[in-house]
């Protein structure tokens, strides 16, 4: 459930080149180029500030490094808060012509943007939206700079066959990003003989009281092996629900997604 940004210094590096060669004839004068970049981040959320940190400081780091570099991206910002992200990123492309976006931070909402900027010929490029769904858009514009979650699927069929297990229950959270592991892990399971005895889905805004009326249905059944995919904010309170019922004990197996 954990979100990590790797290698975001060599996709501003990506950047600074690809935007040195769209404006060559510019460089040939003694003068800085600036590339509008925007970014697209909720930052309400840790992943939005913790996002938004490490592009700053990947960027600065970069400059440092390249002093050379005629042009300079200049970071456009806009906080999608969650429900906003298709107005900020149509602002960006509209109203800020910038040549490229990073973000959004979460794979539905990376979605509907990658939609914008296909229309718009304007790269999205991610850096936490994990969804092999995403993948299948095979849209020219979308650049994934992070794994996919279905590279994870080899290592949890892993763990079944070392502890021979048979049956598992799926909990995942209902959008984008809990849809798109799901064909992927129930073949995997079914490749080595594992049963998915149920799945359990869970909204994104679901309360304790539901979360806990779910979980009250999963210890009336036999399995015991359970797989969670979602974000660490419903995760967290899936798992505060199920220690306070009593499922956190012996006799139960957590396995959880890191995505």
């Amino acid at each position: 459930m954990r979100k990590d940004f790797p290698h975001l210094g060599f996709f501003l590096f990506f950047l600074s080149v690809w935007s040195s060669l769209s404006t060559g004839m510019a460089m040939a004068k003694n003068e800085t180029i600036p590339v509008n970049v925007g970014v697209v981040l909720d930052f309400n959320i840790s992943l939005g500030r913790i996002g938004m940190s490490c592009i700053s400081m990947a960027l600065s780091e970069f400059y440092a490094s390249h002093g050379n570099y005629k042009t300079r991206l200049v970071l456009k910002t806009r906080d999608s808060r969650r429900d906003v992200v298709g107005a900020a990123a149509a602002d960006l492309i509209q109203n800020e012509e910038v040549k490229a976006i990073l973000g959004p931070g979460s794979s539905p909402q990376a979605n509907f943007v990658i939609g914008l900027g296909e229309k718009a010929q304007v790269p999205t490029i991610s850096f936490s939206a994990t969804s092999p769904s995403l993948s299948s858009l095979r849209s020219q514009y979308f650049i994934r700079a992070t794994l996919n979650d279905s590279t994870q699927v080899p290592a949890i069929t892993a763990i079944f066959q070392a502890f021979e297990w048979r049956e598992a229950v799926l909990i995942y959270v209902d959008n984008e990003y809990g849809d798109g592991i799901v064909p992927y892990l129930t073949d995997a399971l079914q490749g080595i003989n594992v049963q998915l005895t149920y799945r359990s889905v869970i909204s994104p805004v679901a309360s304790d009281d539901q979360i806990g009326e779910e979980l009250y249905k999963l210890m009336a059944k036999q399995t015991r092996v359970f797989i969670v995919h979602m974000f660490t904010p419903l995760g967290s309170r899936l798992f505060a629900k199920a220690d306070e019922i009593g499922m956190m004990g012996e006799g139960y197996v957590w396995i959880l997604t890191d995505g």
